[in-house]
């Protein structure tokens, strides 16, 4: 057995060490992209502090994200990163303090031309490889905890932390590139629905003209009939759960149902729900009580059976309308993905527009991830979470030299994914 280290010298004399070697992938990504250009073309405002450029600043905040820094107080680490400067092309790291500022100072003139530049890349990335014919996209809501006096910090719906205040921000992304789509920061005590209709005029206005189907899915927070109707203005098509009114649980025994091989039934039937225009058309999966449901459909226990509704406008076969739905799923696990490797659950500041604006930037980095995922890894690579894609691609130890007057950055002999790199 090897012992440790005896005499050992520690000296802090290190000026060319950094922890994120893989951030120059990153960097190299937003060079391609142009978006420091197209940051310093279309977000113009006065700053009182000019020693930072807006760009510089926004990028200040978009690279801590994206490599998991966390917090905004965390970031201190990096303002001694003279290698990570180096790399990203950043001067020097701006404090916290300054941060929090920027993000102040940016919320009421500036976040609308972020939002925009956003969808501009948005719709750039979304016909690469080729311009889209449809798209799917996945509604839903999310808690915030708060544990501050942050402004609209109200009490509401709490699953997990009942009587504490929130936000409670209502998304919407793609359901074929996963890309966030369009989304709003509301106050604790907002209903899963609320905007909703006004979220759905505004992510269609952003579709390219390519698009000729638009399908959307939602869970039961969405069961509405205002929603349906924007959607169908739209011409789209809807698998959303259905509310286990009492009319409906009433029809749920009389029904003719198909049993398939694997326990699971089916049956559909026609209904026109109260304050509805017209009849829809709902979709009924029957399944033994001891098989365990997917989370994402509402569960009505009858009997020896489970019973999970779906009002839809689609014409597919009952199962296959279950099984388009339960691809939703997958957002789910983005949502999770955002509290706990981006900072989706830390709020930074005090202030409502501060933190939207924040809001907005963490989901330009979630997107500018997953287009860098998409466009740049190899193929199985394209899947990773952002917590594997740190641990072998950007948290690398690094030593920045100049031999010959030639920069090089030096990563482990041993770095097993050198090939991706």
């Amino acid at each position: 057995m090897r012992y440790g280290p005896k005499n050992l010298k520690i000296s802090f004399t290190g000026n060319h060490l950094t922890h994120f070697g893989g951030v120059y992938l990153l960097a190299q990504f937003l060079k391609q992209i142009q978006l420091r250009r197209l940051l310093s073309r279309h977000m113009i405002f006065a700053q009182r502090n000019t020693r930072y450029t807006v760009a510089e600043e926004v990028t200040s905040l978009l690279f801590p994200i994206m490599v998991g820094i966390g917090r905004i107080e965390t970031t201190q680490m990096l303002h001694y990163d003279g290698v990570f400067h180096y790399l990203t092309g950043l001067r020097q790291f701006p404090t916290a303090t300054t941060l929090r500022r920027f993000l102040l100072r940016m919320a009421p003139v500036a976040l609308t031309k972020l939002r925009m530049l956003h969808d501009r890349l948005l719709s750039r990335m979304m016909e690469k490889p080729k311009a889209p014919t449809r798209v799917i996209f996945d509604l839903d809501s999310t808690v915030l905890t708060l544990y501050g006096k942050q402004e609209f910090a109200l009490k509401g719906y709490n699953p997990k932390k009942h009587g504490r205040v929130s936000y409670h921000p209502l998304l919407c992304f793609n359901g074929l590139t996963k890309d966030y789509w369009h989304g709003e920061l509301r106050p604790g005590d907002a209903h899963t629905a609320a905007g909703t209709t006004t979220l759905l005029q505004e992510a269609f206005a952003k579709l390219p003209l390519s698009v000729r189907r638009i399908f959307i899915r939602g869970d039961k927070g969405f069961y509405d009939h205002k929603i349906i109707e924007a959607i169908e203005a739209e011409r789209g098509r809807f698998a959303i759960v259905a509310k286990l009114t009492q009319p409906l649980k009433r029809k749920l025994s009389s029904l003719r149902y198909r049993t398939y091989h694997s326990g699971i039934q089916t049956a559909e039937f026609r209904y026109q729900p109260t304050h509805w225009q017209s009849k829809y058309r709902f979709v009924v999966i029957r399944r033994p009580v001891h098989e365990e449901p997917p989370d994402q459909l509402s569960l009505f226990k009858m009997g020896r059976f489970t019973y999970q509704v779906i009002v839809t406008n689609m014409s597919h076969r009952p199962l296959n309308i279950w099984r388009f739905y339960n691809q939703r799923a997958a957002i789910e696990l983005i949502i999770k993905e955002l509290k706990s490797n981006y900072p989706l659950a830390k709020i930074p500041t005090k202030h409502f527009a501060a933190n939207e604006a924040y809001f907005y930037l963490l989901f330009f980095a979630y997107n500018l991830v997953n287009w860098f995922k998409r466009l740049c890894l190899p193929t199985d690579s394209q899947h990773k979470s952002l917590a594997s894609l740190r641990a072998q691609l950007l948290l690398i130890p690094g030593e920045l030299t100049n031999a010959l007057n030639r920069p090089t950055l030096k990563l482990p002999k041993s770095f097993p994914h050198q090939k991706t790199f």
